[in-house]
């Protein structure tokens, strides 16, 4: 075999080699700070709490979008309020900059957390979390507020489905825009696989598991 060949067959099994490398594929900008809600989740809600739900919610805030801005100021992929943030930070050190998108999904997580507490004895279980994600998205005065006008009504406080009914009598609260962001993390579960990778975009809250 002449020195010739012999380089070029070196060469095609280089190759050969590195195709597997060459074929792997960045992560989609959807997927890109999956590691960090889970992590985060963890941290905040344990191994055993379903870290998607708050990727969810990051899609209803922000499309995922670590530089996105409100009108009224809410920051970041989570879009924290900054005086929010101040607040979480206090108890957090590493928590130093509002614009970082991983310590802004963490320091939302960790602002769920404490909503979630609260909500731990006025709402029952299977509610617990679209009281989390209203009174994150409202503020939780707002959703007390909302349960009082219920038992006015002589109807169960802790059940979300009695807000929903009677969110347009509460006053001051832009009940429409809060009902929506529930519903959209509702839908955006369905929309994301066991991994946590969006399936597709067609999704409704129709045959939500709870």
């Amino acid at each position: 075999m002449s020195r010739l060949r012999r380089c070029v067959l070196a060469l095609f099994a280089a190759a050969a080699v590195q195709a597997p490398m060459a074929a792997a594929q960045p992560r989609a900008p959807a997927d890109r700070y999956d590691d960090t809600f889970r992590k985060a989740a963890k941290r905040s809600f344990g191994p055993a709490f379903d870290w998607r739900l708050f990727k969810a919610q990051g899609m209803a805030e922000s499309n995922l979008d670590p530089a996105a801005r409100s009108r009224v100021g809410a920051r970041g992929l989570m879009q924290l309020m900054p005086s929010t943030y101040r607040e979480i930070a206090s108890e957090n050190a590493d928590l130093a900059m509002i614009d970082n998108p991983e310590l802004n999904i963490e320091a939302g997580i960790a602002y769920d957390r404490q909503l979630w507490l609260r909500w731990e004895n006025d709402s029952v279980a299977d509610d617990r979390r679209q009281f989390m994600f209203a009174s994150y998205n409202a503020g939780r005065g707002t959703l007390l507020n909302a349960q009082r006008r219920a038992r006015e009504r002589r109807l169960d406080p802790r059940q979300w489905r009695n807000i929903e009914q009677i969110a347009a009598s509460v006053p001051r609260w832009r009940h429409l825009e809060t009902l929506d962001y529930v519903r959209k993390i509702e839908a955006n579960i369905i929309r994301l696989d066991d991994r946590g990778r969006i399936m597709k975009a067609d999704a409704t809250v129709r045959g939500l598991k709870r």
